[in-house]
């Protein structure tokens, strides 16, 4: 006979909903700060956008790896993922408006009589995790705000250039996992352009960017023959995912002060990316030796 079950919580993490001082809706915090005392220069941190969707395997994956450093080269730290206080893995609506720069457009809804979505919100989001979200997180433990990392996939990914574009001194390592930097006729460009024009005097970061193999020009196996088989090549025609990246990697890679590279996933899609880019930002923000 079994006993009755318990609710499996995720290791050493709790959930905040923070309403920004302005007011509005909260966004939902995920917050993993290692059961151990903190290093005496604080905790490296990474944080993350659509936290419902990433908390769970960056912890594990950080959990995982942190216990065997001389093997893995990650060590402890503490993850900040930044979502909404929804049951489901993303907020479609809320997330448009977040992540995507300004000024934006407004769009259909998603669904018959639901809201326009509307995008540009990427400013007030930024403002919000610098003013208000920081402040929290260094209020529940100690940080080493030279060891800063941001992560994001795909709107998210969009969302971390844009950041490093527009506080490039806010973070030092950014994971720009399958960027959308296709979307609104590449309105990205012009913060790209004026970052350019003024790159900061002791800019030192490292930027990741990355694609799967099947968000190239080639189908996943079992797209092949599917109904929507045509739409989906045509749809490749316009983002491009790999190729922008690619070029983003190379263009930031020649910017003083950043050290920029391209991964290409073999065998990954748009979303199963999601887990093995979680990971890799998490060797990345947790490096135990950081390579000079």
């Amino acid at each position: 006979m079994s006993k009755p079950s318990t609710p499996a919580l995720i290791a050493d993490t709790t959930v905040h909903d923070l309403v920004p001082a302005h007011g509005g809706d909260p966004w939902r915090i995920f917050l993993h700060v290692p059961a151990k005392p903190a290093p005496e220069a604080g905790w490296p941190v990474l944080y993350m956008t659509d936290g419902n969707a990433v908390i769970g395997t960056a912890v594990d994956a950080m959990r995982a790896q942190a216990g065997y450093p001389l093997g893995t080269n990650v060590e402890d730290g503490v993850i900040v993922a930044i979502g909404y206080p929804v049951a489901g893995a993303y907020d479609s609506l809320r997330r448009s408006w977040d992540l995507g720069p300004p000024p934006g457009k407004t769009y259909p809804p998603f669904h018959d009589g639901g809201p326009e979505v509307r995008t540009g919100g990427a400013e007030k989001f930024l403002t919000f995790i610098e003013d208000e979200l920081k402040p929290f997180v260094a209020g529940h433990a100690r940080i080493d705000t030279g060891r800063q990392s941001l992560y994001g996939h795909s709107f998210g990914g969009l969302f971390a250039l844009y950041t490093l574009f527009a506080r490039p001194l806010a973070f030092q390592t950014w994971v720009a996992a399958s960027p959308a930097i296709y979307w609104e006729d590449r309105a990205i460009d012009r913060f790209l352009q004026r970052f350019e024009a003024a790159v900061p005097e002791g800019l030192k970061a490292q930027v990741i960017l990355s694609a799967g193999e099947y968000e190239t020009q080639k189908l996943a196996p079992f797209q092949i023959g599917a109904a929507d088989e045509a739409k989906r090549l045509e749809q490749k025609k316009v983002t491009r995912t790999d190729e922008f990246a690619r070029l983003m990697a190379e263009r930031l890679d020649a910017t003083p002060g950043l050290s920029a590279g391209f991964e290409l996933h073999a065998g990954e899609n748009h979303m199963s990316i999601l887990p093995v880019t979680v990971n890799r930002a998490v060797q990345a923000a947790f490096a135990a030796r950081v390579s000079t």
